[in-house]
C-alpha cells in the first residue's frame, strides 16, 4: 500500500478526509529510504546503497529510485521526480537484500502497518448446512488499506471438514501463508482458508491461527464498516 494507492490519503479512495479539502492534481512525493539496500544477479552485487529514494507515484506502487553511481553492469531508466537516481527491473534480480534480510516480494512500505488484537468480534464460517466455526473468541488483524480481518484459533474451528491444500503465497508484512480446503459430503472445496505457521514479527499473534476466505465461504464476520 502507498500514501497515493488505493485507501491512503492520496489515493483513488481515501478513507479519510482533508480539511479543508487538498487542491486536485497532488503530485509525486518522494522521500529518503534509510535501509541499505542490495540487489544480487548471476552473484554479483549490482544494486549497493543506502541513498535509495522512495517514490510515490499518483495511483501507483511505490517503488525504489538509485543513485546512479550505486547501480553497475545493468540497463536502468532515469526517475524524473529524483534527478541523479534510477529504476531497475525488481524482477531480475535473485536477490534483495534490506541491510542482511533477504526480501521476499517485494521491499516493506513504511507506510504499511499489521495490528493484530484479541478481540471478542464475532466470527460465523458456514458451508452449506455445516458451521466452520461459530465463536466470539478471535484475533483482529487490522492491515494498511485492507479491510480488517478475523483470525481464530485450531481449536475452535471444524478442522475435521477441512485438508491442506498445496496452494500457498507469500505477504511481505505477514509471512509465508499455507492453504486450506474444505471437504463436505466428498465435494473438495478448494482454497477457502489460510494460516500463517510461521508469520513475520509483526504478525507473530496469528501464528496457527485460521482466517476464512467470505468469496468462497458465507462469513459473517462483526468487522468496522468500510
Amino acid at each position: 500500500m502507498s500514501l497515493n494507492l488505493g485507501s491512503g490519503p492520496f489515493g483513488h479512495a481515501p478513507a479519510g478526509q482533508f480539511v479543508p479539502p487538498l487542491p486536485e492534481g497532488v503530485g509525486t512525493y518522494v522521500e529518503p529510504f534509510r535501509k541499505r539496500i542490495r540487489g544480487i544477479r548471476d552473484g554479483e552485487t549490482l544494486v549497493d546503497t543506502e541513498g535509495a529514494l522512495l517514490v510515490h507515484r499518483p495511483a501507483k506502487m511505490p517503488f525504489l529510485a538509485f543513485p546512479e553511481g550505486d547501480v553497475t553492469g545493468i540497463e536502468t531508466r532515469p526517475v524524473a521526480e529524483a534527478p541523479g537516481h534510477v529504476r531497475v527491473d525488481w524482477t531480475t534480480f535473485e536477490r534483495w537484500l534490506e541491510e542482511e534480510d533477504e526480501i521476499e516480494g517485494h521491499f516493506r512500505n513504511p507506510y504499511h502497518r499489521v495490528d493484530v488484537l484479541h478481540s471478542t468480534r464475532r466470527l460465523r464460517v458456514t458451508l452449506g448446512e455445516e458451521v466452520l466455526v461459530d465463536t466470539s473468541t478471535t484475533l483482529a488483524l487490522f492491515e494498511t488499506g485492507i479491510a480488517p480481518r478475523l483470525y481464530v484459533d485450531r481449536s475452535l474451528v471444524r478442522m475435521d471438514l477441512l485438508e491442506p491444500s498445496d496452494t500457498t503465497s507469500f505477504c511481505a508484512y505477514k509471512g509465508r501463508a499455507s492453504y486450506w480446503n474444505a471437504v463436505v459430503d466428498g465435494v473438495v472445496h478448494a482454497d477457502v482458508a489460510w494460516s500463517y505457521d510461521d508469520p513475520l514479527a509483526e504478525s507473530e499473534w496469528i501464528a496457527g491461527t485460521i482466517c476464512f476466505d467470505g468469496d468462497k465461504l458465507n462469513v459473517e464476520a462483526e468487522v468496522p464498516a468500510a
